[in-house]
């Protein structure tokens, strides 16, 4: 089977999915293609849960799977994402491989829990879906491959600790490896943006890439 006939298929089995669970259940796929990452959505449905739509660009969970190796790729069901206006969503992530185990599509669906939490108390067993010592931080879901690369710049300082101003060149070393480990710089442009933020140029940029720690 083709990878567009995959295609096809999935996106009759969103459109089904979507329509049994209703409109808080949004069904998104991603073509995989390393030389266009800025526009992956090949299929979505119900695309105001997160305010996406078709021809937009990855969320941080796809764009990290260009980092990894696909034979260590394993799907990623039932956890928790938030959108930027804070809804919080109930998540699951397939990825589909060709016969030789490269990555074609991911094929991801998001359910708008938010309502639901509200009334916890009542509908506890459904909404209960990681354990309570769990210290995973939550993945945001961006609208846009800007806003996605905004997210990730201000989590490489946080993790940091300290504003840019204050970065030494160790500090400013490790936020340029998270967002390389991250698949920050697979974005067009994105090595512009990143230099001029932490107020460097992009040959530093680039050596700061490749450092040893």
């Amino acid at each position: 089977m083709s990878t567009d006939d995959k295609l096809k298929f999935l996106n009759q089995v969103a459109k089904a999915l979507a329509g049994q669970f209703g409109e808080n259940c949004e069904i998104v796929i991603h073509r995989v293609d390393p030389n266009d990452m800025n526009h992956t959505i090949v299929s979505i449905e119900n695309g105001q849960v997160s305010s996406r739509q078709l021809g937009d660009g990855p969320s941080q969970v796809v764009l990290e799977t260009l980092k990894k190796d696909p034979a260590e790729l394993k799907d990623h069901i039932n956890y928790i994402t938030h959108t930027h206006d804070g809804r919080v969503l109930k998540s699951s992530t397939l990825y589909l491989k060709d016969k030789k185990g490269n990555l074609e599509a991911i094929f991801a669906i998001n359910y708008d829990i938010s309502n639901l939490i509200m009334a916890e108390n009542v509908l506890h067993s459904f909404t209960d879906v990681k354990s309570k010592d769990s210290k995973d931080e939550p993945n945001i879901i961006p609208q846009n491959v800007n806003e996605l690369l905004d997210d990730l710049i201000q989590e490489s300082v946080n993790r940091v600790g300290k504003p840019v101003a204050l970065m030494s060149k160790e500090d400013k070393v490790n936020s340029i490896q998270f967002l390389n480990s991250k698949g920050a710089f697979l974005i067009t442009k994105s090595g512009d943006k990143v230099s001029q933020y932490f107020n460097i140029s992009k040959y530093t940029l680039y050596s700061y890439i490749d450092a040893k720690k």
